[in-house]
């Protein structure tokens, strides 16, 4: 008898591969399946797809306009009533708008603006200028102000009033 010295059976490296490569291709779908999934309901929609005039109009809407400041350079000093006594508040201030047109109007009504800031400080009480609310009221009454001046004058309004040194005492 002869026997027969050829392997019974040969590896099966086909099989294998075969499976190696759906696994990839599974694992590939998932990933871009995914991704096409986050996209869609993250942004309403893929890429590509739909009407995208209104991205391209968001886009430009959004163009950044850096905001412009006047520093008023002498500090607005009044006194303010507090727990009986006479007591002082100092503000240096500045103003911010995103046009420098309104900033050139109250550079050229800067005398008026002082005045009305000088009284609004004024008539604020020494315990709210002492909390970070109060100040911030101030801030917001100070806006009102100016702007109320600009418009009388027939100018565009400022943004905010800002506070570079604020001091009471």
């Amino acid at each position: 008898m002869a026997e027969n010295s050829a392997p019974a059976a040969p590896p099966a490296k086909k099989g294998k591969l075969k499976l190696i490569i759906l696994l990839v291709v599974v694992v590939i779908l998932a990933i871009a399946l995914s991704v096409a999934g986050t996209l869609w309901f993250l942004g309403g929609g893929l890429p590509g797809m739909g009407d995208d005039t209104k991205a391209e109009a968001s886009v430009a809407d959004e163009t950044f306009s850096p905001s412009v400041y006047l520093a008023i350079e002498k500090a607005l000093v009044t006194t303010v009533q507090g727990e009986g006594r006479q007591r002082y508040a100092q503000a240096y201030v500045a103003l911010e708008a995103d046009d420098p047109q309104a900033l050139t109007a109250a550079q050229l009504h800067l005398p008026l603006i002082r005045s009305q800031l000088v009284m609004v400080l004024g008539n604020s009480s020494f315990t709210e200028l002492q909390t970070p609310e109060g100040r911030q009221n101030l801030a917001a009454n100070m806006l009102v102000t100016v702007n109320e001046v600009l418009k009388q004058e027939g100018e565009p309004a400022v943004s905010k009033v800002l506070f570079r040194n604020f001091v009471v005492q």
